[in-house]
């Protein structure tokens, strides 16, 4: 479950991380595939609406849950981002998966906000008991050559940087 970072906004659905990811699984023969749920421009509040009815039709083992950014590029108050995280998490391990919180963080011209924004997804990992990805652009933020004319969303080329980065935090969920 994401937003236009994971969706493969700008890029070719096959060309996306989670693309990736499940191209991997199936390399290393590993009985899962990747259902990816990703929509562009999606926040926690839309995420949270449709994980029930996603839970019921794919009955995962594991959801990765990478929303957030379209919040903070907001400003949304960051108790709502919270609870919305929390209730995804609580939702996603009543049916029996285990979920990979993927952080996210907005621009620190945010202030206070930015930094209290990176703390929400820690906070929520902690409280829940659920693994946690600090960063999910982390191998690819600082690189000025990695995101398209629109500076937000991460190249093709960057694609398998974001996948690498996940897969150690993934690992531990396979079963």
């Amino acid at each position: 479950m994401g937003d236009s970072l994971s969706a493969g906004y700008g890029i070719r659905p096959e060309q996306a991380w989670p693309s990736l990811l499940d191209k991997r699984l199936a390399e290393k023969r590993l009985d899962y595939s990747v259902a990816n749920l990703s929509i562009s421009g999606e926040t926690t509040a839309g995420g949270l609406s449709r994980l029930g009815p996603a839970l019921k039709r794919y009955r995962p083992a594991i959801v990765i849950i990478a929303l957030g950014a379209n919040d903070g590029l907001r400003g949304l108050p960051l108790p709502q981002i919270r609870d919305n995280l929390n209730a995804m998490v609580d939702s996603a391990q009543a049916s029996g998966a285990r979920v990979l919180l993927a952080g996210m963080r907005v621009p620190p011209n945010y202030g206070l906000y930015a930094e209290e924004f990176i703390a929400s997804y820690r906070q929520v990992a902690r409280s829940k008991k659920t693994a946690l990805l600090d960063f999910l652009l982390a191998p690819v933020a600082s690189r000025r050559n990695a995101f398209q004319a629109d500076t937000l969303h991460p190249t093709a080329e960057m694609q398998p940087f974001i996948a690498d980065h996940v897969w150690p935090a993934l690992l531990p969920l396979l079963k």
